[in-house]
């Protein structure tokens, strides 16, 4: 095809580069999701799908780097997971801080 054969279209190599477009592909989507949502509710906001993409988006860059051996890419992915992670922790840690808080003034007698 086009002058290569198919073990060179279908390589490793070639895996490798799809799972990095993948990766640059979550980025793109998590993108798109934020501009849509803010558009939708007039504000600027961030939902919570934003930061679920952007970890996995930064795993499966991640696993690209380390394949390619990319020492900058490689520290990039590693901090970023780490803040997207840490993002996600305090929204869930947040939720069911809030959660417990509703339940605990829902058990509250009525004063009259």
């Amino acid at each position: 095809m086009f002058g290569y054969s198919w073990s060179e279209i279908f390589s490793i190599d070639t895996l490798w580069v799809l799972i990095g477009l993948l990766g640059q592909g979550l980025f793109f989507v998590r993108w798109l999701l934020q501009w849509f949502t803010s558009e939708r509710q007039r504000r600027s906001v961030i939902p919570i799908s934003f930061w679920y993409l952007s970890m996995v988006g930064a795993v499966v860059l991640l696993a690209y780097s380390i394949y390619r051996e990319d020492p900058v890419f490689i520290i990039g992915n590693v901090f970023n997971s780490a803040v997207y992670a840490r993002n996600l922790y305090l929204i869930h840690r947040s939720r069911a801080e809030d959660a417990s808080r509703e339940e605990v003034e829902s058990a509250k007698p009525l004063t009259e």
